[in-house]
């Protein structure tokens, strides 16, 4: 994957181009239900689940805005220390990638591209919120698409 400023690399033939437009917060909650009874020292450790997924559409013919959504929550005995949920998303462009292996690059490497910051952004707030800062592992997003792809296919009805 090449990285430029513009589409000239593609224009060359020199292989994909991804720029990076813009990264924001769609949406960003966190929730600390129980505090301040929920910041004591915990005698034993939360239970942490953490829910991954990527959303994409085509804003003009080379750019696509990519979301990617982290869900999670940290519970002891089935009390819940904390929760968050975050929309963080991009607008990239892209240029020299055939037609046919558009859709799995702008799957897979877009969020590769946002998650560095999103998982930051999850850290912070939870640190924010109390709590030692979470720093969720990194994600392979190709396995990602691949088990979402399987998902759909296998949610179609056969002809």
């Amino acid at each position: 994957m090449a990285e430029g400023n513009g589409g000239a690399e593609a224009a060359q033939g020199q292989g994909p181009v991804l720029n990076t437009l813009v990264q924001y917060i769609k949406d960003l909650s966190f929730e600390n239900p129980n505090a301040p009874n929920s910041l004591g020292q915990q005698q034993q450790p939360p239970q942490i689940s953490i829910q991954i997924n990527v959303g994409a559409r085509q804003l003009a013919d080379a750019d696509f805005e990519v979301d990617l959504l982290l869900e999670g929550n940290a519970k002891v005995n089935n009390e819940v220390l904390f929760a968050f949920e975050l929309t963080y998303s991009g607008i990239f462009r892209i240029a020299g990638v055939p037609q046919e292996q558009l859709h799995p690059f702008v799957m897979i490497e877009c969020p590769r591209m946002l998650f560095p910051f999103a998982r930051q952004i999850v850290a912070e707030a939870v640190r924010h919120g109390g709590f030692p800062p979470l720093y969720i592992d990194p994600v392979d997003f190709a396995a990602l698409y691949r088990q979402k792809l399987a998902e759909f296919q296998t949610q179609q009805p056969t002809a």
